[in-house]
């Protein structure tokens, strides 16, 4: 094997359940996906199990290893399944490894035991809610179509009380977009979650299921939309919460200002990296493009390093990049959107180039809007200070006046952190 067909760590999303799930949420782009696999199971054998684990740990070649469960609805693997794993895990574990659990779930299977479990082993669970009770209930049903939301919280309770680390996966969508202030203050004031991602539903209208076509559902959140809900939620957190409750964007924005890279691939130059894997060892470029033309191989037949490390998954990564438009090439906040998602470029640009992103005006809006208070965070993190520094600044910004502005007093002005110097000699060096 040669190192260029290798990957020195990656991550893998693995589907023990496949697409099967005890919910039929409206806007799920994943139940589909059982069609790929007609009069199957939808059950990882323990054989499977004990194979993907021992060839993830090998094929990592840094001290970390991440084993990702997602669905589907993994939880239906029942609890002896992921008590399995951390044997495997322990028995194909290297010397001063570091292993972490994560997990996506629903929660409505969630239990006292479970939680135990989760705290026990140190698992990171993501648990999907979309705002209060009328917000949620709107797509995320049961098979039956009934209102999961009173399940749902039930296990945020269950992990509160169990100390179980986990975020809360909040999909925006045209039931909940109109109301950002009220999605994000019930996760924070209600569910008590510290850590938030917000993930816009861009789904396609098609009959296949795949990435497929430029026209997207009524239940799509539309660009502008999605824009105005990152913009409102960021105004209220920039005064309130920083450094107390994380969004996942609102990092990644700063990561980008700060000159370091964002931690997920929607946002990176390339990806490539973060792969998935079915139930039956099926390993897919990535989660969004579980379809058959992006299928890598399977595990059984070879080594999930070299599938990874392929040309077709190093093509695949460097395409986000080779096809970005040059309208995208052109634009001021590239820097850190990087043409977002692939499976979200699919409009055309105004000077009609393909593989604009849909989201490309709520994001050029986003971005612009929070350029100043970033470049303020920024610069606290260089000086070695505590973002969170920003409140204290903005206590002087009067409401209605957009962050952009109240970050751009003129060079010679006190600067508003209260330092004595003038802006150009303190905050103003952070541009």
């Amino acid at each position: 094997m040669s190192k260029k067909d290798t990957l020195p760590g990656f991550h893998l999303l693995a589907k023990p359940t496949g697409a099967l799930c005890n919910l039929g949420c409206k806007y799920c782009f994943f139940l589909s996906k059982k069609n790929l696999y007609p009069g199957s199971s939808f059950r990882m054998s323990d054989e499977l199990l004990e194979t993907y684990i021992r060839q993830y740990i090998e094929a990592q070649k840094i001290p970390q290893a991440t084993i990702a469960w997602q669905g589907g609805e993994p939880t239906l693997m029942g609890l002896d399944f992921f008590r399995r794993s951390i044997q495997y895990e322990q028995k194909y574990r290297r010397p001063k490894m570091t292993i972490q659990n994560t997990m996506q779930t629903n929660g409505t299977l969630l239990d006292d035991e479970w939680c135990e479990f989760f705290h026990e082993n140190n698992f990171l669970i993501g648990l999907s809610l979309d705002g209060p009770r009328e917000l949620h209930d709107a797509y995320r049903v049961d098979k039956a179509g009934k209102p999961t939301f009173d399940r749902v919280m039930k296990a945020a309770r269950l992990l509160h009380k169990h100390k179980v680390e986990y975020n809360i996966l909040t999909t925006v969508h045209t039931a909940n977009a109109d109301y950002p202030l009220e999605v994000y203050r019930f996760l924070r004031d209600e569910v008590k979650t510290n850590f938030i991602q917000f993930i816009p539903i861009v789904e396609r209208d098609n009959d296949t299921g795949f990435q497929e076509g430029d026209t997207v559902t009524d239940r799509s959140v539309k660009a502008d939309q999605y824009g105005r809900f990152l913009i409102s939620i960021f105004d209220e957190w920039v005064r309130k919460d920083v450094g107390k409750t994380f969004v996942q964007i609102f990092d990644v924005a700063l990561a980008a200002w700060s000159g370091v890279p964002p931690g997920i691939c929607a946002f990176s130059p390339t990806c490539g990296t973060a792969m998935a894997m079915e139930h039956n060892g099926d390993m897919y470029s990535c989660d969004h493009f579980v379809e058959p033309r992006h299928l890598l191989g399977n595990i059984y037949e070879k080594e999930m390093s070299r599938l990874a490390g392929s040309r077709k998954q190093r093509d695949f990564g460097r395409d986000k990049f080779d096809t970005l438009p040059a309208y995208c090439r052109r634009c001021e906040v590239l820097f850190v959107c990087n043409g977002e998602c692939p499976k979200n470029r699919f409009i055309k640009t105004p000077e009609d180039e393909t593989g604009l992103n849909y989201l490309c005006v709520g994001y050029r809006v986003f971005f612009r809007h929070i350029d100043g208070a970033m470049r303020f965070m920024a610069h606290e993190l260089r000086q070695g200070r505590a973002p969170a520094n920003i409140m204290n600044y903005m206590k002087n910004i009067k409401d209605g006046q957009t962050i952009h502005m109240a970050a751009k007093p003129g060079r010679n002005d006190p600067c508003p952190c209260g330092s004595g110097l003038k802006y150009k000699k303190c905050h103003g060096q952070a541009g």
